[in-house]
């Protein structure tokens, strides 16, 4: 997740002021999202195709399952977060939830220690699927929070195998550190790389150990090509995708305000990379998150 707290000023304006891109043909089998930020797409960037909505968390999940997705992983980021994508995902049955500090907030926080008190207790809960997004950042925190960052990430880690719930991990530009913390705490039965970024070198030491591999709108990007190369060695029952919307929007709409309606976009690409029938591929997308977080209903 880029992150409101890390997303420059320029950037939330560009995005604020952005339109939605259209709906994509919808996928021949349904997919979920399993990385998104709701609660920032409807407070910051609003619901493609219905700003007025009532209840807008509704009419994003119901613009989503009408191009074939129709199942979305609602990913914290801190306790607030945590606490509302539990409450959403209770009311929803098309939602389930991650609950996490971020590895960006827990240098900031007063008492890492307490708010990883209030994470384990929303843990608990049944449609609280996922620990995450947790894990190291070594491009927004420097040397004097790597500290921080590696006690809370120890700590989420324990608390996934406490609760038998999958660990969704970010990472950026801290491959080797997350191996070597995953290694040494031993790693839950399921792990989510959430919008990977490794070469394919990093994908092999990740599929080597049973992980999964989320793959984002970046892999369309044309800079992107180690991603693909990544991409193409990842068996296809390790393989899922994500928005981390309302960030990262697919080709050819980079730096327009993305939501999971966009997935198929992802989906496609990633099927012509990888070389994968594009039914075969929902069907391995579907049945992979269903065995990370899943059942839905």
């Amino acid at each position: 997740m880029l992150s409101l707290m890390t997303e420059s000023r320029s950037q939330r304006a560009a995005r604020r002021a952005g339109e939605f891109p259209p709906a994509p043909e919808p996928l021949p089998r349904p997919v979920l999202d399993s990385h998104t930020h709701l609660d920032i797409t409807v407070s910051e960037v609003g619901v493609p195709g219905a700003a007025d909505a009532a209840d807008p968390v509704a009419a994003a999940i119901e613009v989503a399952a009408a191009v074939g997705v129709d199942r979305l992983v609602q990913v914290g980021v801190d306790v607030d977060s945590s606490r509302w994508g539990a409450e959403v995902a209770d009311r929803h049955p098309a939602v389930l939830a991650t609950v996490a500090l971020h590895p960006n907030e827990a240098p900031r926080l007063a008492d890492l220690d307490a708010a990883l008190r209030e994470i384990e207790a929303l843990a608990a809960r049944d449609r609280v699927r996922g620990i995450g997004e947790t894990g190291m950042d070594h491009y927004r925190t420097g040397d004097e929070g790597r500290a921080a960052q590696e006690e809370s990430f120890r700590a989420h880690i324990a608390i996934a195998k406490r609760y038998g719930k999958t660990l969704v991990i970010h990472d950026r530009e801290a491959h080797d550190e997350v191996l070597r913390i995953l290694d040494d705490e031993g790693a839950p039965d399921t792990v989510v790389m959430h919008c990977f970024s490794g070469d394919a070198q990093f994908a092999a030491e990740c599929v080597r150990r049973g992980f999964l591999l989320s793959f984002a709108g970046t892999v369309t990007f044309a800079s992107a090509a180690s991603l693909r190369e990544a991409a193409a060695l990842t068996p296809l029952d390790q393989i899922l995708v994500e928005t981390d919307a309302p960030y990262l929007t697919p080709t050819p709409y980079r730096g327009r305000p993305n939501a999971s309606y966009l997935i198929p976009l992802t989906v496609r690409a990633l099927a012509a990379t990888i070389g994968a029938d594009l039914d075969d591929l929902c069907a391995a997308i579907s049945a992979t998150g269903e065995r990370a977080f899943g059942p839905w209903h």
